[in-house]
């Protein structure tokens, strides 16, 4: 049974998410051919870009409009796919951690549109993007706790899990994943098309490095 993920009134006609659940998914700790995808496209793109400041870079407008509409400013809380996007145009490789993570970051730069990823079988009830309550925080991936409070966040019947910047170590990806949540965070200014677009690049990149079953997709294609 998929996943149906509201948006909290706060956020409607603001954001639009693109949602993929995988089954079946194999997790390695690296794939060559993903480096190498990765690796060319980040040639690419200082190929084209080198010198121009990141929020210059076409795209990515959309995600800093994005964190606007969320309220958000762009310039203090950078999202998460301009962050890649520095990186890569500084020359410094992206982090690397396993094929999952490293496909979807793949996909977030390619995309220049923030990505969450979740281990589906770490998600419990119904999901809901709402604004962070007060007090709410919760454990990062590789460091404290992170604020929601009066945030944008992602949050399941046991609280917060995730936002367009920073997920939860609760629901991460570790090398036993078999299930898999991507979610695509665009401002509702995106034109539908490009959204499936998104979101079907996603699909084939995850299934083609990670192998796996397409449970769900949206919008559908």
């Amino acid at each position: 049974m998929s996943i149906e993920i509201a948006i909290a009134p706060e956020y409607e006609g603001r954001v639009r998410l693109g949602v993929v659940e995988l089954e079946g998914v194999t997790v390695r700790d690296a794939d060559a051919g993903l480096a190498a995808a990765i690796a060319a496209h980040g040639e690419e793109l200082r190929r084209r870009y080198a010198g121009l400041p990141s929020g210059d870079v076409p795209g990515a407008s959309d995600a800093r409009d994005l964190y606007k509409a969320l309220g958000l400013d762009p310039t203090k809380t950078r999202p998460s796919s301009e962050a890649l996007l520095r990186r890569v145009l500084k020359g410094e490789a992206l982090y690397t951690v396993d094929t999952l993570v490293d496909s979807v970051n793949y996909c977030s730069l390619r995309a220049q549109l923030p990505f969450g990823l979740y281990d589906l079988d770490r998600v419990e009830g119904e999901v809901v993007l709402r604004r962070g309550r007060a007090g709410e925080s919760y454990q990062g991936i590789r460091k404290g706790a992170v604020n929601v409070e009066g945030r944008p966040v992602l949050a399941d019947a046991r609280g917060p899990f995730g936002n367009p910047t920073s997920d939860s170590a609760r629901t991460m990806i570790t090398l036993s994943c078999v299930r898999a949540l991507v979610v695509v965070y665009v401002p509702a200014t995106v034109a539908e098309p490009r959204l499936v677009r998104v979101v079907s690049e996603t699909v084939e990149t995850l299934v083609a490095h990670c192998g796996g079953r397409l449970l769900h997709r949206r919008p559908a294609a």
